[in-house]
C-alpha cells in the first residue's frame, strides 16, 4: 500500500514501540493476571476426615550451614497425622547429616529423622533427582505414605505449614500442591534481582493457568512440593524426568497429566540460602537458563532480541526520543513498573524499584548468555561441584 502524499510514514522505531505496547497490553490483560500476585496459600480449608500419612524427603549436599534450621522447622511441625522426615545425604563433605541429626534431637516433641547415605550418581541422572529417587525407595520400603513432601535443605517453615498444605491438597484433590517459598531478600544483590526472578517466573508460568484444568501450563517450585504418592507412581516416578535440570516444572508436567495441580506464593515458608553477591545469583540462574531454552541457539537469539525490544526500547525512547514517540516510551515504561509493583510489595520493597526493571532485565539477559556459554564450555548445569548438562556436539 502506497502512503498518500504528505502522509507521515511510520518509522521503524514507532513500529517497534507499537509491537512493544501490544506485548505489554497482552501481559497486563491476558496472561492470567500473573503480575497481581493473587494466587497465594491463604484461605481456610476443612480438616480431612482422616489425616493422611506424610514423609518429608530432604535432598542435601554440603548444606551444613542451613540444614539445622531447615530440619528444625520440619521437626517442629504441628501436623496431627503420621509424619516423618527422611534426609538423603548426597555425599556431603561438611557434616550435613550430623547437623541435621542434632537439630532433630533438639526438637520438642522429637520427630523421627532417618538419614540415608546417598550412593554415587549414575549416568543420566541429575544429583537432586537421584537423591529424591533414593528417598522414595526408602519411603516405599516401609509403611507407604499417602503423601511425599519434597523440600529443599534451605527452606524453613512455620509450624502449621504442613497442616495447611495437606488441607489444601485434600480439599482440591491435587496430585501436586506446591508453594513458591519466599526467597531471601536482604543483600543489595537480592533486593535488586530476586523479586524480578519471581516476576519472570510467574510471567512464564501464570499460577492461575497452572491450576486450571485443560491448560497446557504446568509448573511447580522445587523448594516445596507435596506430591500424592499414587500420582507420582502413575506419572512414572523420578525416573521419567531423571535428566531434567528444571526438575520441578518437569515433574509438574508429568503430574498434571495424572491429576490437578496447584502452585501459589506463600509467606509460611522461606529460603535462608544467602545470595550476597551478584555472582551468587548469576550462578543460580545460569545453572538452568539455557536448559529453559532447550539448548537452542535460535531460541537464545530470539529471547535476547525480545528482551531488548520489550524491556530496553521503551526507556530509551522515553529518554532520547521526542514528541509522541517519547510519550509512548514513557507510557510503556510506566506500565511495566506498575505491573512489577505487586511483586516488590510482596517482598517488602518500595514500588519505586519498578523503574529499574529494564536494567534488571538486561542483567538477566547477561546471565542467560552466560548460561549458554557455560554449556558450550562443557560446564552446563553446574551445581555443588557437579556438571549436570552434557555439552552439545
Amino acid at each position: 500500500m502506497v502512503p498518500r502524499a504528505g502522509a507521515p510514514a511510520v518509522t521503524l522505531l514507532e513500529f517497534a514501540l507499537l509491537a512493544c505496547a501490544a506485548v505489554w497490553l497482552y501481559l497486563l490483560l491476558a496472561r492470567g493476571g500473573f503480575w497481581l500476585c493473587r494466587v497465594r496459600d491463604d484461605g481456610q480449608f476443612p480438616d480431612p476426615r482422616a489425616w493422611p500419612s506424610v514423609v518429608a524427603i530432604v535432598p542435601a549436599r554440603d548444606e551444613a550451614e542451613v540444614i539445622g534450621r531447615s530440619i528444625g522447622s520440619l521437626a517442629a511441625q504441628d501436623y496431627p497425622g503420621d509424619f516423618s522426615i527422611l534426609l538423603v545425604d548426597d555425599q556431603s563433605q561438611d557434616g550435613t547429616a550430623e547437623r541435621a541429626l542434632e537439630a532433630a534431637e533438639r526438637s520438642r516433641p522429637a520427630r523421627r529423622l532417618s538419614v540415608i547415605k546417598g550412593r554415587a550418581l549414575p549416568p543420566g541422572w541429575t544429583g537432586k533427582l537421584y537423591a529424591l529417587q533414593q528417598g522414595i525407595e526408602a519411603a516405599a520400603s516401609g509403611a507407604k505414605p499417602q503423601y511425599i513432601w519434597l523440600t529443599d535443605a534451605d527452606i524453613v517453615y512455620e509450624p502449621g505449614a504442613l497442616t495447611h498444605l495437606v488441607r489444601r491438597a485434600e480439599a482440591g484433590g491435587f496430585a501436586l500442591t506446591s508453594l513458591m517459598v519466599k526467597l531471601r531478600c536482604q543483600s543489595w544483590a537480592e533486593r535488586a534481582l530476586i523479586p524480578a526472578f519471581i516476576f519472570f517466573f510467574q510471567m512464564l508460568y501464570p499460577f492461575a493457568w497452572v491450576g486450571r484444568k485443560g491448560s497446557g501450563v504446568a509448573a511447580a517450585a522445587g523448594g516445596c512440593m507435596l506430591v500424592r504418592r499414587e500420582a507420582l507412581t502413575a506419572a512414572g516416578g523420578f525416573a521419567a524426568i531423571r535428566g531434567a535440570l528444571i526438575d520441578d516444572c518437569a515433574l509438574a508436567a508429568k503430574l498434571k497429566a495424572v491429576g490437578p495441580i496447584w502452585l501459589g506464593l506463600t509467606s509460611r515458608a522461606y529460603s535462608i540460602r544467602p545470595y550476597d553477591q551478584f555472582g551468587d545469583i548469576r550462578r543460580m540462574v545460569a545453572r538452568s537458563a539455557y536448559a529453559q531454552l532447550r539448548y537452542s541457539g535460535i531460541a537464545l537469539a530470539g529471547t535476547v532480541l525480545s528482551m531488548l525490544l520489550v524491556y530496553v526500547l521503551p526507556p530509551l525512547a522515553a529518554l532520547f526520543a521526542q514528541g509522541p514517540t517519547q510519550a509512548a516510551g514513557w507510557a510503556i515504561w510506566t506500565m511495566m513498573a506498575v505491573m512489577f509493583a505487586p511483586t516488590l510489595v510482596f517482598y517488602g520493597l518500595s514500588p519505586l524499584w519498578g523503574a529499574l526493571l529494564p536494567v534488571v532485565a538486561l542483567i538477566y539477559v547477561a546471565f542467560t548468555l552466560d548460561s549458554a556459554w557455560q554449556h558450550v564450555r562443557g560446564r552446563g548445569g553446574m551445581w555443588k561441584g557437579r556438571i549436570q548438562a552434557a555439552r552439545s556436539p
